[in-house]
């Protein structure tokens, strides 16, 4: 059972919030108002938080303004990132440009079409709102071309999903809320859809999610799939199958240690050590065993009872999958140890 924290977890601000803010502070200088120490936008279920202005520059028909992104108590990679836009007069409407560090879109499935930078829709629609709201109260034309930025971007987007949906080049600007809430799982859950969305548009009809590098690795070479049809799931095996039963393909395999495919098995959708256990009362039950009363991690277990042991918890946890994923959708599940070795393979052959 996960321990709840000690202190209130402080939430942060997502990329998209972040360039939002930037964008404003560029319009103002480029719309003759002074430069700004801070911003205030309104977030799509109407918060208004303020952002203070890291850096400011402008020239005669341009102007640039930077935010550093705050994510609160939550791990994100691009905490502390500077999220710099700039706003060109344009004749055209609103456009969007990616500068250093953000990504442009190469595969079809995503929310934007290839050819695009990588700016979400939410994201956009909020800079939209920004300028066409700024340019009545200034009296200016709603033409701007905005160019956002992430110094270091390139480099931080190899620690993200991004290389493997076919977004190059950099990070992508994200955020439905504009809020990152702490721990929420949101964005994992959010990314493991966008992969289901790239591996359907590129026709692929096997999919495999598994619980980490070396288990994708194993599942990737047993059945001879292509990268793009590997989703990362992580601990978030309910969040894959469900989105799957929402858009069917003809077959998904699940891998994963033995530990994480345990409590899969026993009815867990998030795997995560800090939000489910093994059961081991329930493992002596399905076994007879006594013993395993007795074990500490599922790997003690197998240890004792060896691959009795890894074929229960396969074909139990193949029962779960199928509960989760119409009857038209083949499921195979795929256990290894901790060097690779399948321990357990039970459904499609």
């Amino acid at each position: 059972m996960s321990r709840k924290p000690d202190t209130e977890l402080r939430r942060g601000w997502t990329t998209g919030a972040c360039a939002t803010a930037a964008t404003r502070a560029a319009l103002m200088m480029l719309w003759g108002e002074a430069r700004p120490d801070k911003v205030r936008i309104t977030l799509p279920r109407g918060e208004r938080p303020e952002f203070a202005i890291a850096e400011a520059r402008q020239g005669s028909d341009w102007a640039e303004a930077g935010v550093i992104k705050d994510a609160g108590d939550d791990p994100d990679v691009t905490h502390g990132a500077l999220i710099r836009v700039r706003v060109d007069a344009s004749g055209g409407g609103v456009e969007f440009a990616a500068g250093d560090g953000v990504g442009t879109v190469t595969k079809p499935g995503l929310p934007i079409p290839p050819g695009e930078p990588a700016i979400n829709p939410v994201p956009r629609q909020m800079m939209r709102q920004t300028v066409e709201e700024m340019a009545k109260r200034l009296g200016q034309g709603p033409d701007v071309r905005i160019t956002v930025s992430v110094p270091g971007g390139a480099e931080i987007a190899q620690k993200t999903w991004n290389p493997r949906l076919g977004i190059k080049g950099g990070l992508s600007i994200l955020g439905t809320t504009g809020i990152v809430r702490p721990f929420s799982c949101a964005a994992w859950i959010a990314s493991i859809h966008r992969g289901v969305d790239v591996a359907r548009a590129e026709g692929l009809s096997h999919f495999a999610g598994c619980t980490g590098a070396t288990s994708e690795k194993v599942v990737r070479r047993l059945h001879g799939l292509p990268e793009a049809a590997m989703i990362d799931m992580g601990d978030f095996a309910g969040g894959m199958l469900k989105y799957i039963a929402r858009h069917p393909v003809g077959r998904v395999t699940v891998g994963g240690g033995i530990g994480k495919i345990t409590k899969l098995a026993q009815g867990a959708r998030d795997l995560h050590s800090g939000r489910s256990q093994v059961d081991f009362g329930l493992l002596a039950d399905w076994l007879g065993d006594a013993r395993m009363e007795g074990c500490n991690t599922a790997l003690q277990a197998y240890e004792i009872v060896g691959e009795k042991l890894a074929d229960v918890v396969a074909k139990k946890a193949l029962e779960q999958v199928r509960t989760m994923l119409p009857e038209n959708v083949v499921a195979d599940i795929v256990v290894i140890d901790r060097a690779g070795t399948i321990l357990a393979h039970a459904g499609a052959a």
